[in-house]
């Protein structure tokens, strides 16, 4: 919450708020709530009974793509166009960098954690297997892409005001595509899991949208 008031308040033109773009912003935020909800919940669970584990499960890569699916249909049925998701960009890096940690400190309860290694920084989260601490990869790239995303901000850069969101999500889900070869989770095509599937959509996604919007200087 405090990224997102000092990204609204402080570093973004208010012309970028999904407010002042959209018609109904509370449609679009139950939208994008109930996307994101879905998603994480259908592709947590999936992973989760793939890999042998009968439970709920909840993924934050399943949830951002939820939530993009959700958000542009929303757009496509109220006739908004362009990007309306900047404000969200530095936010949702913070919040998957903490939450990272978060994951890293509840070891292995959450089914969060690496593959066994032997590379010194390997943690033992009390079974006694020293494992890639793949929460901590994954905290760092994105607080890595925060502290570039408030840097353009504050430069006032247009290409990042104007793409920023999409660039967050590409860079999330390359980044995450890199890290799940170090999880123990079930594959579903050759060496791939179904998250690598969900990030290689996200990846794609990021790109063509960047790719129609090349050249755009403007916020939006």
């Amino acid at each position: 919450m405090a990224v997102f008031w000092l990204t609204t308040r402080h570093l973004l033109p208010a012309t970028a708020l999904p407010a002042n773009r959209v018609s109904h912003p509370g449609a679009y935020a139950i939208a994008a709530g109930c996307g994101a909800l879905c998603g994480a919940m259908f592709f947590g669970t999936a992973n989760a009974l793939l890999s042998g584990e009968r439970a709920i499960g909840f993924s934050m890569v399943g949830g951002l793509a939820g939530a993009i699916a959700a958000i542009e249909a929303f757009k496509r049925m109220t006739g908004v166009s362009g990007s309306t998701g900047i404000v969200f960009a530095a936010p949702f890096a913070a919040t998957v960098a903490v939450g990272r940690l978060g994951c890293f400190f509840s070891g292995l309860a959450d089914f969060t954690y690496g593959t066994p290694t032997t590379l010194p920084w390997a943690v033992d989260f009390g079974d006694g297997v020293l494992r890639h601490p793949v929460q901590l990869y994954e905290a760092l790239a994105m607080a890595l892409m925060f502290v570039v995303l408030i840097w353009r901000f504050i430069a006032r850069d247009r290409f990042w005001l104007a793409n920023g969101f999409y660039l967050t999500v590409g860079w999330y889900a390359l980044q995450r595509f890199v890290w799940e070869f170090f999880k123990p989770y079930a594959t579903v095509i050759g060496p791939f899991n179904l998250f690598h599937v969900v990030c290689l959509g996200l990846l794609l996604y990021a790109a063509v949208m960047i790719r129609s919007r090349s050249g755009a200087c403007t916020t939006a």
